[in-house]
C-alpha cells in the first residue's frame, strides 16, 4: 500500500482545479492547442492565436490583451506596430526583396553600415549581417579563429566561455554555452571547449579580479597559443536573470585577454541596442571587445537579424592575410532586414530610447524592491535599465532553490498570462536543474503606468505560486 500525505493530496487537488480552470479559460480566449501541424518547440501546452499588437500590448483572436513585459524573449524594443518599420520594409520589398550578397550589395546595406559604424565602440568597424543571435555569435567564432589565423597564430583554435551561459542553437553556438539541459543530448557531439565561472555575485560574491584570475588561470592550463577568444554575455542573459558582475570584472578582464593575445567577443545579442540604459551593455564598464555581437533588438522582432562587427583594420588583415571570411549564409546582407534595422535605428534615436531605458529602468528597479524586497521567496532583484530579473528561492536566509519538479517560473508565466502581462522566464540557474528566474524586458516605450501593471501581476502571479508549492511541502 502507497501512502500519500494530506499535504500532497491538497497540491494534487489545488494543482488539477489550477489545470481544469485554465483549459476553460484557454478555450474561451481562443487558444490553438500543440497537436495541429505546427512543430513548436515547447509542446506541452496550448498558446493564444495573435489577433494584432502595438505599442506594448498584443490583443489574441479572442479578445484578451497582455502587456508583453518580456518583448518577447527581449526582442521587442521599439513596440509592436510601428509603421515607420513596415512603411521601410514594404519599400524595399517593392525596390528589391533579394539579392545574394556574393553578386551584389544595396543601397540600404551601405547606408545602414554607415550609421552602425558611428555607434559601435570599434574603429572603422566592419558588419557581417545574418538572421539570428545564433548565426552571428556562430559567425563571430569562425572570426575570431580566421583573425588569429591572419595574424600568424594558427595553433589558436579555442574559446573559452562561461559556465550558466547561453550563446545559441547551432552545435557551433551550442557548444560554447554553458547551459547543461539544452547541451545535454548533444555534448558527444560538440568539441570539449573550456567554461570558466560567471559573475554570480549573489551565490557566488567573489569580485572582478578574482574572476578574471580564474580565466587567466583557465588560459594558461589551455595554453595560452590555443586560445582564440574569450565569449560572454556582458550582463548575463536568461541563464542567470540579468546577474551583474562586479565593477571591476570587465576592465579586469579585457587586461587578461590583452595580456594573452586573446581576443575579448562581447555578447551583446540580449543587451545591445539601448536595451539596459546605454546603447551597448559594455559601455557601463567603459570596455571595448574585439568582436562585438547582436541580434535581438536590432531590428526590433520586424525581421530576423543579426550582426558579427570587427574592427576595420582586422578584417583588412584577414582579406589581405586570408583572401576572403570562411563563411556565409543564403540570406546574409538581407536588404529588406537591413531596411527593418535602420528604421529601428531611427526609431531609437529619435525618440531618445536608450535614454528612457535608463530612466525607466531605475522606475522599475524602485518598482521591484518595493513589492518584492521584503518577500519571503525573492532572493534577489537584479539588472539594469529595461532588463531585469528576480531570483526566486523557497528560502530566502538559506538562499535554497524551489525543486525543479515543481516548475516555479513556469507556472508563474503562466498565471501572469492568464492575467494579463507576459514575463520571461528560466529554470536551472543554480546548477543546471534547480533555480527559477522570472524576466523583465518590455518595449523601451513603457511608461509607469505599465510599470505598475506588470509589477502588479508578477507580484500575484509570484505570491500565488510560492504559496501553492510551499503548502505542498
Amino acid at each position: 500500500m502507497v501512502l500519500v500525505s494530506n499535504s500532497h493530496l491538497s497540491y494534487a487537488r489545488g494543482r488539477d482545479r489550477l489545470n481544469e480552470t485554465r483549459a476553460k479559460h484557454m478555450s474561451e480566449q481562443g487558444y490553438k492547442h500543440p497537436q495541429g501541424n505546427v512543430f513548436y518547440r515547447k509542446m506541452d501546452h496550448g498558446r493564444p492565436c495573435v489577433a494584432h499588437a502595438e505599442g506594448v500590448y498584443i490583443t489574441t483572436v479572442g479578445g484578451k490583451r497582455v502587456l508583453d513585459a518580456s518583448g518577447g524573449p527581449i526582442v521587442v524594443n521599439v513596440g509592436h506596430g510601428r509603421r515607420e518599420v513596415t512603411d521601410a520594409m514594404r519599400a524595399q520589398l517593392e525596390s528589391a526583396a533579394y539579392v545574394h550578397a556574393s553578386m551584389f550589395t544595396s543601397d540600404v546595406i551601405e547606408r545602414y553600415c554607415q550609421r552602425l559604424a558611428a555607434i559601435v565602440p570599434l574603429a572603422d568597424a566592419r558588419f557581417f549581417f545574418l538572421s539570428s543571435g545564433s548565426e552571428v555569435i556562430e559567425a563571430a567564432i569562425k572570426l575570431a579563429r580566421q583573425l588569429q589565423m591572419a595574424r600568424g597564430h594558427s595553433g589558436r583554435d579555442l574559446i573559452i566561455s562561461r559556465t550558466q551561459s547561453y550563446h545559441g542553437m547551432t552545435l557551433g553556438a551550442l557548444g560554447v554555452s554553458g547551459r547543461r539541459g539544452l547541451r545535454a543530448p548533444y555534448v558527444d557531439m560538440m568539441r570539449d571547449t573550456p567554461h570558466v565561472s560567471p559573475p554570480y555575485t549573489y551565490r557566488d560574491p567573489r569580485s572582478g579580479a578574482e574572476y578574471a584570475a580564474e580565466l587567466e588561470q583557465t588560459i594558461v592550463a589551455a595554453g595560452a597559443d590555443s586560445v582564440a577568444g574569450f565569449l560572454a554575455e556582458p550582463i548575463s542573459g536568461a541563464s542567470l536573470g540579468g546577474a551583474l558582475p562586479p565593477d571591476d570584472y570587465w576592465p579586469a578582464i579585457r587586461e587578461v585577454c590583452d595580456r594573452h593575445g586573446v581576443l575579448l567577443i562581447a555578447d551583446e545579442v540580449l543587451v545591445g541596442l539601448g536595451r539596459t540604459g546605454k546603447m551597448w551593455a559594455l559601455d557601463h564598464w567603459g570596455v571595448t571587445p574585439d568582436i562585438l555581437v547582436t541580434s535581438k533588438g536590432l531590428a526590433g522582432g520586424y525581421f530576423p537579424l543579426g550582426f558579427v562587427a570587427a574592427r576595420g583594420a582586422d578584417v583588412e588583415q584577414l582579406r589581405l592575410e586570408l583572401g576572403n571570411f570562411n563563411h556565409g549564409g543564403t540570406f546574409s546582407h538581407h536588404p529588406v532586414g537591413a531596411a527593418a534595422g535602420l528604421a529601428v535605428l531611427d526609431i531609437l534615436e529619435g525618440e531618445g530610447l536608450v535614454d528612457r531605458a535608463r530612466v525607466m529602468g531605475e522606475r522599475l528597479t524602485s518598482a521591484l524592491r518595493d513589492r518584492f524586497g521584503d518577500h519571503p521567496n525573492v532572493g534577489d532583484i537584479r539588472g539594469r535599465g529595461l532588463f531585469q530579473g528576480l531570483e526566486l528561492v523557497a528560502d530566502r536566509d538559506t538562499k535554497r532553490p524551489f525543486a525543479a519538479k515543481h516548475k516555479v517560473a513556469s507556472h508563474v508565466h503562466h498565471t501572469a498570462f492568464d492575467d494579463g502581462v507576459s514575463v520571461y522566464y528560466s529554470q536551472g540557474c543554480v546548477d543546471g536543474t534547480d533555480g527559477d528566474l522570472v524576466m523583465f524586458g518590455p518595449p523601451l516605450i513603457i511608461d509607469e503606468s505599465h510599470i505598475a501593471e506588470m509589477v502588479e501581476v508578477a507580484g500575484r502571479a509570484i505570491d500565488a505560486v510560492t504559496h501553492r508549492v510551499l503548502a505542498s511541502d
